[in-house]
């Protein structure tokens, strides 16, 4: 099948690429011509893992091609992915401008050029409900006819970053939103090579599809900030939240994804989408009381380390230096939109604190925020170097068996805030390490540390 993309950002360029692995030809589109440039000559502009080795087999094999041209695209395309990015306004809201702008422009060529036949267009941007109807209008506003000359379909996608290519290849369900029978039975050929292994693809109204993926994020940040809630209150009652994890995770009806403490959820969906879904409900007159809680709790735990930090040295920060591992708002990516890292950076920043940063692949962009106020370490250990304390803001794998003698040693103390549970609270105490995490027990440190202890767990013996 012939199909562009419209917009190049993350889910245009996962979206077209993991197409033109089952054979499809596309070309994505992008007004961006240094982006466009650099994807024709084989560098990506962003990182996930496994979207490298699709990128250069397709374009090698003639699968996969860039434009800035939205005219060059379109006339062969059978379907229309809008990729588009939906920026929240100061109000929640979710910015249309891209996608209804785009959509005009592909009407008015569709008027112009009646001999390109049926097309489909698709929203894959998440958008709020009734943005299918309003695209619709604009076509029918050109005189351009509904399931005879084209169709609209919502199709949400479903991607988390850092497994988004998995996630794509293989989906557990795919929701095509039409009324249309014939948009549906395109759009489920379309799809079928990716679901062989018996996932269902879903085919409703549009604005029940557009309903569906604002759900499945605000449910999904509703867990994370309970989850963040109880690991206030056990550090409150004397409880460890990684024994209350384990208890409520066995119970099928809850599960046990997203029941991880810590700072908080950041990254392009989950806060931009439960604010879009509250403004929604608020234009429709709905309170949603729910997510005006999930919100606001997010917030404030965001900042919880920056809180433990100032009040550990009596809000005296100015000039001390500290180590920060994690910038990503999440491991394998190097996103950092709402990333929990930049805003504990600016609150540390703003209380005069000198910091060196790490993170494996995150660290261009967030020298892009905040430029030279921060100084950018070359590894992890040498983020350490003299720092009177570290924090620990992204659960990357590299971070979770780290040579603790080593950090013993680099370390002006050691002292420890972790926002994602990498380590156990006890057995850091028999290191000598003064260690605070988020929802557990706090040890007073051994005055003589275990060096055995040490040992062992720079050579992966110990669970630490």
């Amino acid at each position: 099948m012939k199909l562009a993309i419209i917009g190049t950002g993350y889910v245009g360029l996962v979206t077209g690429t993991c197409f033109a692995e089952m054979g499809n030809e596309v070309v994505c589109v992008d007004i961006d011509a240094q982006k466009v440039d650099k994807l024709k000559n084989g560098k990506l502009p962003i990182f996930e893992p496994g979207l490298e080795i699709f990128y250069e087999r397709n374009r090698r094999e003639g699968r996969l091609h860039f434009t800035t041209s939205l005219e060059e695209a379109l006339p062969e395309s059978e379907v229309i992915f809008l990729a588009l990015p939906t920026p929240p306004g100061e109000d929640g809201s979710a910015d249309l401008s891209y996608v209804l702008g785009v959509a005009q422009q592909i009407a008015a060529w569709m008027a112009a050029h009646p001999e390109a036949g049926y097309k489909i267009i698709v929203n894959k941007s998440t958008v709020p409900v009734g943005t299918a109807d309003r695209v619709r209008e604009i076509f029918e506003s050109y005189g351009l006819r509904a399931s005879e000359q084209f169709d609209v379909v919502s199709n949400p996608e479903f991607l988390r970053e850092g497994v988004a290519v998995e996630d794509f290849m293989k989906p557990e369900r795919v929701i095509i939103g039409t009324r249309s029978p014939r948009a549906a039975e395109v759009m489920t050929l379309l799809y079928e090579p990716f679901v062989r292994q018996g996932n269902p693809i879903l085919v409703m109204d549009e604005r029940s599809s557009e309903m569906t993926k604002y759900a499945a994020n605000a449910f999904l940040a509703t867990k994370i900030t309970f989850m963040n809630e109880i690991a206030n209150l056990c550090e409150r009652v004397g409880a460890n939240v990684d024994d209350v994890r384990r208890g409520i995770g066995l119970d099928s009806r809850i599960g046990k994804q997203f029941l991880y403490a810590g700072i908080g959820f950041g990254g392009s969906c989950f806060p931009k989408d439960v604010k879009a879904l509250a403004h929604t409900a608020a234009s429709h007159g709905y309170h949603f009381q729910i997510l005006q809680a999930v919100l606001e709790v997010n917030e404030r735990q965001r900042r919880v380390l920056v809180e433990r930090v100032a009040h550990y040295f009596n809000q005296q920060l100015q000039g001390r230096r500290l180590a920060i591992w994690g910038l990503a708002f999440k491991p394998n990516t190097d996103d950092v939109r709402e990333a929990p890292a930049h805003v504990i950076i600016r609150g540390l920043l703003d209380y005069g604190a000198e910091l060196s940063v790490f993170d494996p692949e995150a660290m261009e962009n967030t020298r892009a925020v905040f430029g030279d106020a921060i100084r950018y370490a070359s590894g992890m250990y040498e983020a350490l170097e003299g720092a009177e304390a570290l924090l620990i803001c992204t659960e990357w794998n590299e971070f979770r068996r780290p040579d603790f003698q080593r950090m013993r040693q680099l370390l002006a103390r050691p002292l420890i805030f972790d926002g994602r549970n990498l380590y156990h609270p006890e057995r850091m105490a028999q290191m000598g390490f003064e260690y605070y995490s988020i929802g557990r027990p706090h040890y007073p440190p051994h005055v003589n540390p275990s060096l055995d202890l040490l040992e062992n767990i720079t050579d992966g013996k110990v669970d630490a």
